[in-house]
């Protein structure tokens, strides 16, 4: 009664429910992520700084 086509899309459907619970791995690529996202943060705040430096030291009193 199933099709071939209905029984691939039901064992593709499962595969896809067993992927989106296997947590393996998760908390590295957390990390890994969260640290990426903190050095590009330091370095933003670094290049702001360096610029407001710059910007108040040219300022002539």
């Amino acid at each position: 009664m199933f099709t071939e086509v209905q029984i691939l899309i039901a064992r593709f459907r499962a595969e896809l429910e067993r992927l989106r619970h296997d947590e393996r791995g998760y908390s590295t690529e957390a990390v890994v992520i969260t640290a990426v996202l903190a050095a590009l943060a330091l370095a933003v705040a670094a290049i702001i700084v360096t610029k407001v430096t710059q910007k108040a030291n040219s300022i002539n009193l």
